[in-house]
């Protein structure tokens, strides 16, 4: 069944929820919040969201207002949405920074157009790499504390 269906905008989830819908992906996203709540200091705030590209409870993360990135549960992985402005585009573009990333971040990125200020890139999370290229975007738009 469909996210958007298990919980509607009335039935909020508790993590143990996403996690279970998650499934085999859970390592990565626990992961992934353990690397967000220590190196940044801040807490998850669950969303509701109408989109029709993305329909459904997400999981955002902010520092001092700015978006760090949101999580998207699946069905055995979780998309990551990390927007790159027009000042990170500058600095991933710089050659050595864009190399440094998967070829399917590589590809993800090229494909993605700039448009609403900056790339919207849906990282679809499915391995331990994939997720290190998470960390180094969501680095690039702030720095982590440590």
């Amino acid at each position: 069944m469909e996210w958007n269906q298990l919980f509607d905008s009335t039935r909020e989830p508790e993590t143990k929820d996403i996690t279970a819908y998650i499934g085999e992906g859970e390592p990565l996203y626990t992961e992934l919040r353990s690397y967000l709540e220590k190196s940044y200091n801040v807490k998850p705030k669950a969303s509701y969201s109408s989109c029709s590209a993305q329909p459904g409870w997400n999981v955002k993360y902010q520092k001092s207002g700015k978006s760090l990135c949101t999580i998207y549960p699946m069905e055995g992985f979780f998309i990551v949405l990390v927007v790159i402005g027009a000042k990170e585009t500058a600095e991933a573009e710089a050659g050595v920074t864009l190399e440094a990333f998967t070829p399917y971040l590589q590809e993800l990125y090229q494909n993605t157009p700039f448009s609403l200020g900056g790339r919207w890139l849906m990282i679809q999370v499915t391995s331990p790499e994939v997720l290190e290229d998470v960390k180094k975007l969501i680095a690039l738009r702030v720095k982590p504390k440590n």
